[in-house]
C-alpha cells in the first residue's frame, strides 16, 4: 500500500487519474474552472497543461465522475475537444466510474454465511 497521503474523501482504492484534452481557451476561464473542480468532494488533484491543452486530475469515483467535472467545464464555456480519441476515452472514463460506484456499495456474497430468512 502507498504511503501518499490524499485529500479528505478520497480512498486509494477508488482513486482514477483522467486526462482531457480541450479545445483553445482562455487561462483566466481554465483557472476559475480549475478552482471550482478543485472544490468537489472528492477530488485530490488537478493540473493544466497548456502547451498540450490537456486537463489532468483525480478523483475518488466512488464519490464523484467525469459528467460532473465535464459540467463545471460546460458552465466557464470549456469544451472538451471532440476527437474520436478523447470521445472514445470519455466513454471508457464513464464505464469505469459507473463500474467503480457499484463495486463501492455492492455488498459481497458468502457461501459460508446463513441466508437471510424471508
Amino acid at each position: 500500500m502507498s504511503k501518499t497521503e490524499h485529500r479528505l474523501g478520497v480512498s486509494e482504492v477508488n482513486l482514477v487519474v483522467r486526462h482531457l484534452k480541450l479545445l483553445e481557451v482562455e487561462e483566466e476561464s481554465v483557472t476559475k474552472a480549475m478552482e471550482e473542480i478543485n472544490e468537489i468532494y472528492g477530488m485530490d488533484d488537478i493540473s493544466f497543461d497548456r502547451e498540450s491543452h490537456v486537463l489532468n486530475f483525480s478523483y475518488d469515483a466512488s464519490r464523484t465522475c467525469i459528467d460532473c467535472i465535464e459540467d463545471i467545464l460546460e458552465n466557464y464555456s470549456i469544451q472538451v475537444s471532440q476527437d474520436w480519441w478523447t470521445r472514445f476515452k470519455e466513454g471508457y472514463y464513464r464505464y469505469i466510474d459507473q463500474n467503480v460506484k457499484d463495486n463501492a456499495t455492492h455488498e459481497p456474497f458468502s457461501c459460508h454465511k446463513i441466508p437471510p430468512h424471508k
